[in-house]
Formats: structure tokens, C-alpha cells, sequence
């Protein structure tokens, strides 16, 4: 099998119409009017105006050549009480999405939850309550009853990470909550609603390809001191570990454990709750963007350490550029965790992008961002490891949460005054690569030139 090449995006961040077509609000919607929760102020309520423009924005994804589309489902939009009937408006609108890919020859990776949780289940508490992850449940089998046969491909949560400790103990996402109980409680029932998702899909379509997608970074100690390898072993259990292992291991195992003693409690982790995080999907899909070196420091407040960047670090969000990352993760994960084939869901850079006189928008730093975490992919391969995706975050700029419109992650420019699409030399870019690995491929498994 060849690697499929592609881009993602996710629905909050580029539908808008946040209050069209009957879509109702999620605790994104109410986490972004706090004052100071959005840079500048900003807001997702026209974002890039997919929701109207969603035809001319696959015409120009078929234009730029791209195989493979990751989008994901508003939960908000399909079901705004978060329970009960599907909203047909959401229904007809992610049907004629689906179909719309298909007709141009571009195959969806579908992501049930993307973050945009119903506000009627956040005001009963949102994830740290285990009724959400049931809820989820029974809202994926309508969503597999109504559009599972429009895409083969599927993932149930994105970042598990993200939705629960950056929501419910940072305080940097929806609902902005800090409180690290209500954070550990959140990962538990986000990877639950995982394997309840996963068994709709297994009961409902079988046929169906189901993984989950993790953010993973490379975590490495700053040196050889002790303190220095003790804390990184910390850091790989906070933000690596407590969601893999349940997922690939079936337990979270004592480091995690350790760590977070709420995960002993059985009125937490239920009994089933583990056989279900650990049924057997598809593939893993692996989010990968940083490369840290973690440095004991006791007056630090973030659990007696910090995170320092691998350098370079030339992106707007002062990330690592170093793809040979991404290779060591993507053989650890093979190796450590799971014979699955592997996905990469989301990898990509920000950059300070602009429109110069000519009209256009030249990004050559992107380039050679995506020039080297490409070849990272294919190394990882050839050296043995499964990875059969790759999807490029993000196909155009969009409303990049609590950072607003300041970060710009985009193959395509968005000018979000007039709504214009300017596809960036990345984007020319992407589409010779991918015109290249096709070529490659077709001579590799014909013995004939493309």
C-alpha cells in the first residue's frame, strides 16, 4: 500500500455559521466570548466561511491536486443538545460535504469529535463527567447510521490531550477550567468515548476503518543529570503515556498511575472500561509538532520542570523544525506500542505570511518545513515502519483557537476580510510532491514510467 498524501482542517475552525442551520452552541462558542480567552478578541462565528463556500473550497483542494481530506463533524451542528435526534440541517450539510469529496475524486478521513462539545452536555458538567463519553456513544451510532457509508475512513477523537488537560487544568482551551482532577477524570472518559465509538462502528459497519488520533511530542531529558532523565520520564507519562497505554497496552500502567492516583479509583475506571479503550482499531493516527528537551527546575510551576524547544525553532509558534523527530516517533510508536499501520492526522508549521505585490503569498520556510517532515515519512517507511497517511495541518488558514486568527497554518491564504483563498507556494509545492509520489509509485508497482 503507498502512502496517502492529504490535508486536514476541523469543523469549528472553518465552518463559522455558528448560528445557521439550526447548529447549536458548543462551550467553544461560550469559551471564546470570555474576555482575554482569544487573541484580539477574536471570534469563530465566520472563521472562513466554509459552511457557504464549502463546493468552491473542494473545487480548489481538486485544483491544488490533493488526494485525501481530513475534516471533521460538528457535534454541535449534528446534535445541538448533545442527545436526541440528529438535526437534519447538520445532517444534509455533512452528507453533501461527503458526497462533494467523492465527486472530485477526494477520499474523507472523517473526525467524530474535534473538540466543539454541545454546551447543553458542558453545562452538565462536560467530560469529567462519565454521562458525556455515553452520550458520545449514542451520538456516534447516528452519525455511522447516517454517514457511515459516505467514508471509509474514520477517527473518533482528536487530541484527547487538548480536550482534557489544556480545557480543564491550563485553562488555554473551552471550558478554561483549572482543576487537574477534572483534567485526569476528562482523558479517561474522552479515551472511553473512543472505545464506545469504535463499538458502534465495529456492530454498525464493520467495514469501516476506525483509529484515534493522539498529539504526540518527541520528550527528551535536556541532559544527563538525573533530575534532568527523571523528569522527562515524568513528562512522557503527562503527555505521551496516560494516552497510549490504555489505548495500545490496556492499562495505564504504574508511571501513570503513579502520577495520577485517580486512575485507581474504581469508581473512575470501571470495570470494561480498559477492554473497551483497547479493542483493536485500524491504524493509530499520531499529531506531531514539537520537539522538547525537558530541564529540571524546582521553581518552575509547571510540575518542577521546563519544556525548551529543539532547536531551530522558526515557526511563529517558536516550534521545532526537525523532522528526524518525527522519524524517532514514528519508529517508537511501531516498535513501543502498536503494529497498526500508522496515520500521521496532523503535521504542519506557522509562519508569518503575508500578500506581496505580485498577488501571491511565497512561504518558503513552510517549504522546506514540509520538504523535510515529508522525507521524514518516507524514511520511516523504507526503515520498516507501517505509515500508509499523511495529512498536512491545514489546507488553508482558519480560526487557530485561543491564538485566534494570529497563527496562519494554511497551504491556502486566507484573507478573512474578503474571504479570497490564495493558494501559497507550499501549496504548489505539495501538489508537485504528491504528483511525484504518484509517478513513483505507479512505475514501483508497474515497472513502467508514470
Amino acid at each position: 500500500m503507498s502512502i496517502t498524501w492529504g490535508v486536514a482542517t476541523a469543523a469549528f475552525q472553518i465552518e463559522g455559521a455558528t448560528a445557521e442551520g439550526d447548529r447549536g452552541p458548543s462551550h467553544w462558542d461560550t469559551f471564546q466570548k470570555k474576555p482575554g480567552a482569544i487573541f484580539h478578541g477574536e471570534d469563530a462565528d465566520v472563521a472562513c466561511d466554509h459552511y457557504h463556500r464549502w463546493a468552491a473550497d473542494l473545487d480548489l483542494m481538486a485544483e491544488l491536486g490533493i488526494p485525501a481530506y481530513r475534516l471533521s463533524l460538528s457535534w454541535a451542528r449534528l446534535q445541538p443538545a448533545g442527545r436526541g435526534p440528529l438535526n437534519p440541517e447538520g445532517v444534509r450539510f455533512y452528507r453533501d460535504l461527503l458526497i462533494g469529496c467523492r465527486e472530485r475524486g477526494i477520499e474523507p478521513y472523517v473526525t467524530l469529535y474535534h473538540w466543539d462539545l454541545p454546551q447543553p452536555l458542558a453545562d452538565e458538567g462536560g467530560w469529567p463527567e462519565r454521562s458525556t463519553a455515553e452520550a458520545f456513544g449514542a451520538y456516534s451510532a447516528m452519525v455511522i447510521d447516517e454517514l457511515g457509508g459516505l467514508a471509509e475512513n474514520w477517527i473518533t477523537i482528536n487530541e484527547a490531550i487538548c480536550a482534557s488537560f489544556l480545557s480543564y487544568d491550563w485553562g488555554m482551551q473551552a471550558p478554561g477550567h483549572t482543576d487537574e482532577d477534572e483534567a485526569i477524570r476528562a482523558a479517561h472518559h474522552l479515551l472511553l468515548a473512543h472505545g464506545l465509538a469504535l463499538a458502534e462502528f465495529r456492530a454498525r459497519r464493520p467495514e469501516a476503518k476506525v483509529g484515534i488520533t493522539n498529539l504526540l511530542s518527541r520528550i527528551r531529558p535536556y541532559s544527563q543529570e538525573a533530575a534532568d532523565i527523571t523528569k522527562a520520564t515524568e513528562a512522557r507519562a503527562r503527555m505521551n503515556e496516560v494516552f497510549m497505554n490504555p489505548v495500545y497496552r490496556g492499562a495505564y500502567g504504574e508511571a501513570v498511575e503513579a502520577l495520577f492516583p485517580q486512575l485507581r479509583d474504581p469508581d473512575l475506571v470501571r470495570d470494561g472500561d480498559l477492554a473497551l479503550i483497547s479493542a483493536p482499531g485500524d491504524f493509530a493516527g499520531v499529531n506531531h509538532y514539537t520537539n522538547v528537551l525537558i530541564k529540571a527546575d524546582p521553581a518552575s510551576p509547571f510540575h518542577g520542570y521546563q519544556m525548551i524547544q529543539v532547536e531551530p525553532t522558526p515557526t511563529s509558534f517558536g516550534w521545532s523544525d526537525t523532522p528526524e523527530a518525527l522519524h524517532a516517533l514514528l519508529v517508537h510508536v511501531a516498535e513501543d506500542y502498536t503494529g497498526l499501520p500508522l496515520i500521521v492526522t496532523e503535521n504542519g508549521a506557522t509562519f508569518h505570511d503575508y500578500v506581496t505585490p505580485d498577488g501571491e503569498v511565497h512561504d518558503p520556510e513552510r517549504v522546506q518545513y514540509l520538504a523535510g517532515y515529508t522525507d521524514a515519512v518516507l524514511k520511516a517507511r523504507a526503515d520498516g515502519v507501517d505509515v500508509v497517511g499523511y495529512f498536512c495541518w491545514s489546507f488553508m488558514d482558519n480560526f487557530e483557537w485561543s491564538w485566534g486568527y494570529s497563527m496562519r497554518f494554511g497551504l491556502v491564504y486566507v484573507d478573512f476580510a474578503t474571504q479570497q483563498r490564495i493558494p501559497k507556494d507550499s501549496a504548489h509545492w505539495y501538489r508537485e510532491f504528491i504528483a511525484a509520489q504518484r509517478d513513483a509509485t505507479h512505475t514501483h508497482e508497474t515497472g513502467e514510467p508514470a
